[in-house]
């Protein structure tokens, strides 16, 4: 990148990177310190790259590594941790230990005191470390003078008690989770699933406080940290309806799945038998009808044969879309919907409102040879402009892998607005280009001379044909519906039993989707035919445009 696109860049973001380092640091001036650090690690970065896809990721991506280190700098020197955060030894006159200088018990009450409450920390230092009166700590804080010297009475007595005792720790302490994967259901906002849980910290208290809640102090022992890290990532959490409050504990309020291998293997037992009947059966009747030469099925891709005449359709990439959209969207009348959305998902302060949910999977599982694994898989989703929705699924098979995030929510929108406008009107250079660098369109011809484009995707043109489609796949699952309860009844039990009781309902309502808009469904109806030969894997031309639709909003 060029240094004028650089600076331009870091201009935009010195207000916004400032106010991330004042959030979390001690002071103002440890905050100006981190801030130009990370504007300066950013700059040198862009001056570097030339490719950066989403520049907003990139930024913070480097902001939030400059602060684990100024959080790793922070924890081997007293000096330079905040104040609220950490004390050095308080000069108690009346000796909270019977030490003379003992090092080790110097340290035992430096980590102590970080135990304390937020209003208990300030009291404590303002008090012993700063010799600041009582009366001045009171107007200071906006608290009586009696609540002052209440605090002071009972801090002693906690940094007594946490003196003498040997603190617990877990075993996340030696051997810390991580997320296998990380997911949502409903509508994104303006951050994504990796800024929510963008350390090992926020997974492993997420994870600490799945079935039982916890507080602050609960956590860090478990977590073998300062509670004043664990203290700020759990804000965090909370505010973004990760973490639930309950008095002085916290509980997560996400699904974190931990299955076990008799559980994964139920489950690909249960998809390949119900995909395997399902996905067979559609696409016979798909390629024995003539529904995959309707006129208002549109599609460019040709076989290489095809002439002006005869032109023939390359049918295998149109089922690679048809399927799949048919399998989620179809049978919606034979789904449980006794729990609707609204009941279960949360309103996140980013305007998000969605349901989340992680895995963690042991490496140790052993899983069958033919397990189906899921690899690259986003969706499906979909985003609507005007009287348009673009429907699609990203997989192993189509050679992109954009992640669920704002970016491309507006990706999609900005590709429906051109589709609209260019029914009717030529595009700019610039958006043709945009496009054809996604593999939404192609183009031949001189732009200000013979110019022809063509739409690389599917596009359902009206309701009629969408109705026609989704019809085939209902009589389908109408017909097995009652092989599919029986197939998916014991999975539905079993997963149930493992999920904790205050998030049962939130795993309800997902189940209410197996064999629908249930991706593990998609990918294992894909599975099953391109194992029996009847599926084509795509080429490389079409990677970019497969199984993706344009159909009526």
């Amino acid at each position: 990148m060029n240094r004028q696109d650089a600076e331009n860049i870091i201009t935009e973001y010195l207000k916004p990177i400032f106010g991330f380092a004042l959030k979390r640091c001690k002071n103002a001036h440890d905050a100006e310190d981190l801030s130009q650090d990370i504007v300066l690690k950013a700059f040198r970065a862009l001056l570097l790259k030339d490719d950066i896809g989403d520049v907003s990721k990139f930024i913070w991506t480097i902001a939030h590594n400059a602060l684990s280190n100024y959080y790793r700098d922070a924890a081997k020197s007293v000096i330079g941790v905040s104040i609220d955060e950490v004390a050095e030894v308080i000069a108690d006159p009346d000796s909270i230990f019977d030490d003379n200088g003992n090092a080790d018990s110097v340290r035992r009450l430096q980590s102590e005191i970080a135990y304390l409450s937020r209003l208990q920390r300030k009291i404590v230092i303002a008090y012993y470390f700063e010799n600041r009166k009582q009366a001045d700590i009171a107007k200071d804080l906006g608290i009586p003078l009696g609540t002052v010297k209440w605090h002071l009475f009972e801090a002693k007595k906690e940094l007594k008690r946490g003196m003498d005792t040997m603190r617990k720790t877990s075993e996340l302490k030696f051997n810390p989770i991580k997320f296998t994967s990380v997911g949502i259901n409903g509508s994104i906002g303006t951050k994504s699933c990796d800024e929510f849980f963008r350390s090992a910290l926020s997974q492993n208290i997420c994870y600490c406080v799945r079935n039982e809640a916890k507080t602050v102090n609960e956590i860090a022992d478990a977590l073998g940290v300062s509670p004043v890290y664990v203290e700020t990532e759990v804000d965090f959490l909370e505010e973004y309806g990760f973490l639930k409050q309950i008095g002085d504990k916290y509980i997560v309020d996400f699904i974190i799945s931990e299955p076990t291998a008799e559980l994964l293997t139920m489950q690909d037992t249960m998809y390949k038998k119900a995909a395997g009947l399902f996905a067979n059966e559609l696409y016979d009747e798909l390629v024995n009808s003539e529904i995959l030469d309707d006129e208002n099925i549109f599609c460019n891709k040709m076989l290489q044969d095809s002439t002006k005449e005869n032109p023939l359709r390359d049918k295998n990439f149109l089922l690679w879309s048809l399927i799949p959209y048919i399998a989620a969207m179809s049978g919606e009348k034979l789904m449980d919907s006794a729990i609707s959305f609204e009941e279960v998902a949360t309103i996140r302060p980013d305007g998000a409102h969605n349901i989340a949910h992680a895995a963690v999977v042991s490496e140790e599982i052993k899983l069958p040879d033919n397990y189906v694994y899921m690899r690259d898989w986003c969706g499906p989703y979909y985003n609507t402009y005007a009287g348009y929705m673009l429907w699609k699924v990203d997989t192993e098979w189509s050679g992109r892998r954009m992640g669920v995030n704002q970016y491309e929510t507006e990706v999609a929108k900005r590709v429906l607005a051109l589709y609209e406008h260019e029914e009717e009107n030529l595009l700019s250079q610039e958006d043709y280009a945009w496009l054809s660098e996604r593999g939404y369109i192609k183009t031949w011809g001189d732009y200000d001379g013979y110019f022809k484009t063509a739409w690389q995707m599917i596009v359902l043109r009206n309701k009629d044909i969408q109705e026609k489609l989704l019809a085939i796949g209902e009589r389908i699952k109408a017909k097995y519906k009652e092989e599919f309860d029986t197939i998916k009844a014991p999975y539905m039990d079993a997963v149930l039993d493992s999920v904790p009781a205050h998030l049962r309902k939130v795993k309800e309502y997902e189940l209410q989707f197996l064999f629908h808009s249930d991706g593990w469904f998609l990918l294992h109806c894909i599975v099953a035919l391109l194992n029996n030969g009847k599926l084509k894997p795509p080429t490389e031309e079409q990677k970019k445009s497969l199984t993706t639709l344009i159909v009526q909003n």
